[in-house]
């Protein structure tokens, strides 16, 4: 390959010259297609004909390596059958903060569970032959000052936290990583050699695919950033923004090849690398060419060619999923209150609020907004919703005349309590969002980042004001994470869905829960707190610029931080209630398997009267002096189980389970000592302890 060759399968074509949000240059002469890089991590995006999946947070949410591992095959099926190359995706960004506006794309605070969800999902979309883009690396937690602020973490809460879900993705094969806007200890994630050279995080740990900018992200000079391992920029035309010259490898590699500022070696070494993947996944073979182009994603346009991937397997995988994510947070079951409901004890019904409703469909790139019901967030991570089936149709629905229907599809306080007045149930639905700041719409005042952690449109207000007049009053809660919910003790609020970011199936999954098709099994990826008992922030304003972001709390994230601090939260990670009941049994055992592995096993059985899932998790607690905190997810196993039915469950415990990273070894080593294993149903409900 010439020169020019090989700096084109390095450079994106344009921003709006390619037919996918990102393309390289061809090499026709050998046969070497554009590679189409196409958002995101919940489904494709400004693309016709696919489907809307539901979000990263409400995948964590079923703590199912199945369902994570087939979303994942589903995603790569309709990026195969557009002609995709590169999913950019799955989003493995740590909710450091509960506010942080992308954090609905990943999988939570947890390291754990976001590992877990990021290895399944990439597994899933690989099979497919798709290549997955791990992003975005690394210790990029907020969207205001995104595109300059410096992230300051030692180096054992790099490797144990922020960088956890990497090194799970390099053990899925990933393809490529994306690295990040943000600079990490005062150097910008792309020319940072700490974590992409030779020596750096991602090569050190086995790394074998390629890196590439996320969009406009590269800030320093083309030799800077192609000698500390950054293999490829895209889009390759944006402007300055913020400072930093966004533009260099299209102008400034070649240059800087040819006066021997950046080797002929590592020159080919980032071609090299950029076509294994391409070859490792059979892309040079049968590969479906494009068929859409985002340039016009209303499907106008000669290049649109209208294939549609969805297919009824995806619609009825987006259905379970939803159902399976929706955590029961409180219910208070009577003969005609609560969950599920009894069609033939209900005679009156009011379904209230805006988030019960069909939304825009044309919000979904550049005109966010929030009016109706939200089945995921805003910005380049949301997907191509065309089709949605809200609440308030698939309840209606259900319903059928069965009985008398009232409602007020507004957060209007005086007409939700009107039409909740003397019902026999009244559902309110509220909702919070967030998303990408970048080049996207302030959504209600929300610059990416949310405000706060209030629902949106008085929706707490709401609620109340239902509550006060009907003494069966359920809320559902779609949000793209924790919210505070001060009203949730209030009598008559006899049960709680939080619903999360679900996707296009929305209305009827939840429906399959609320009436009892579906026996709820999800759980909290999260904890639901008051906002300081986080103990984290979001930086929105600098007197002096970009700011630097000191992380002092180190491990000590969500429920880890709470453990410390001596603080409960209103509903702790992990929570989730079921229709029926489980108990846990011994004996526990902890044996000892290959390459140092410990293999916890112990009884779970349904007690309950209806079949249903429990959800097991594992925490372990390292020897003292580790430095480590509390208890951390290590294990989690999800067991369905008919009436009475028992079974042995073992969850694994690996090497790297049990390992704190030694910074003077520079290397993962296990304590001395004697650890402590908690199994059980939540982080604070705890069955069973052993110790080994």
């Amino acid at each position: 390959m010439t020169v020019d060759e090989k700096v084109g399968i390095l450079t994106g074509v344009g921003q709006f010259n390619s037919r996918c949000v990102g393309d390289t240059h061809p090499v026709d002469r050998l046969g070497i297609p554009s590679i189409c890089f196409q958002d995101g991590p919940a489904g494709l995006r400004l693309v016709k004909g696919v489907t809307g999946f539901p979000s990263g947070i409400n995948t964590a949410s079923t703590f199912s390596r199945r369902l994570m591992r087939a979303r994942g095959v589903a995603l790569g099926e309709e990026s195969r059958g557009k002609g995709v190359n590169v999913f950019l995706g799955p989003a493995m960004d740590i909710m450091r903060n509960p506010k942080a506006g992308r954090g609905w794309e990943s999988f939570g605070p947890d390291p754990f569970l976001t590992g877990e969800g990021s290895y399944e999902t990439i597994i899933g979309v690989q099979s497919t032959g798709v290549q997955a883009c791990a992003k975005h690396f690394v210790a990029n937690n907020q969207e205001h000052w995104r595109y300059g602020v410096t992230s300051n973490l030692d180096e054992r809460t790099m490797w144990e936290v922020y960088g956890w879900p990497f090194l799970r993705s390099i053990d899925a094969d990933v393809t490529s990583v994306m690295c990040a806007y943000n600079r990490v200890n005062g150097t910008s994630s792309c020319g940072n050699s700490d974590l992409l050279g030779p020596n750096g995080f991602l090569r050190e740990n086995g790394f074998k695919g390629f890196v590439v900018s996320d969009w406009g992200a590269t800030h320093d000079t083309a030799k800077d950033v192609a000698n500390a391992g950054l293999d490829m920029e895209q889009p390759g035309d944006w402007i300055v923004i913020g400072g930093g010259d966004f533009n260099n490898l299209i102008t400034g590699l070649k240059h800087a090849v040819n006066s021997g500022a950046v080797s002929t070696d590592r020159l080919n070494e980032m071609v090299g690398r950029v076509l294994a993947a391409w070859y490792h996944l059979g892309q040079d073979s049968g590969f479906p060419a494009v068929n859409f182009d985002a340039q016009h994603s209303d499907g106008s346009g000669s290049k649109n060619l209208h294939v549609s991937v969805r297919s009824d397997a995806h619609t009825a995988l987006v259905r379970e999923i939803a159902s399976a994510s929706a955590v029961l947070l409180k219910n208070n079951r009577t003969t005609i209150r609560g969950l599920p409901i009894t069609k033939s004890r209900i005679r009156s019904m009011a379904i209230i609020g805006q988030d019960a409703k069909m939304p825009n469909l044309s919000c979904n790139d550049l005109n966010e907004c929030n009016d109706g019901t939200m089945s995921i967030g805003w910005g380049s991570g949301s997907n191509s919703l065309e089709f949605i089936v809200p609440p308030v149709d698939a309840l209606t629905s259900e319903n059928a005349g069965a009985a008398v229907l009232t409602t007020s599809l507004s957060n209007d306080l005086n007409a939700g309590a009107n039409a909740a007045k003397d019902r026999d149930v009244a559902f309110v639905f509220a909702n919070a969002m967030s998303g990408e700041l970048g080049f996207y719409t302030v959504v209600v005042g929300n610059m990416g980042d949310r405000n706060d952690l209030d629902l949106w449109f008085k929706g707490g207000s709401l609620i109340e004001r239902v509550a006060a007049v009907c003494n069966n009053t359920i809320v559902v809660i779609h949000s793209v994470g924790p919210v505070v919910m001060p009203w949730s003790s209030h009598p008559n609020i006899t049960a709680i869905v939080y619903a999360g970011a679900p996707g296009e199936m929305t209305g009827p999954s939840l429906v399959d829960v609320l009436y009892g098709r579906y026996n709820p099994r999800g759980r909290l990826p999260f904890s639901i707190a008051d906002e300081a008992d986080f103990g984290t922030s979001i930086v929105y304003n600098s007197l002096t610029g970009f700011p630097e972001i000191n992380y002092t709390e180190k491990l000590l994230l969500d429920y880890r931080y709470m453990d410390a601090n001596g603080i409960t939260p209103r509903f702790e990670f992990g929570f989730g209630l079921s229709y029926t009941s489980f108990a846990y049994s011994g004996p526990l055992s902890v044996t000892s398997g290959a390459s140092g592995s410990r293999a916890v096993t112990f009884t779970v059985t349904n007690s309950g009267d209806v079949p249903g899932t429990e959800i097991a998790q594992l925490y372990l607690t390292f020897p003292a002096g580790a430095g480590e905190p509390k208890r951390v997810l290590r294990g989690f196993e999800e067991v369905p189980l008919g009436v009475g039915e028992s079974r042995r469950v073992t969850i694994t415990l690996g090497q790297r389970d049990m390992s704190i990273w030694d910074v003077v070894r520079h290397a993962w080593v296990v304590p001395p000592g004697t650890f402590t294993v908690t199994v059980g149903a939540s982080i604070n409900d705890v069955r069973l302890t052993g110790t080994f």
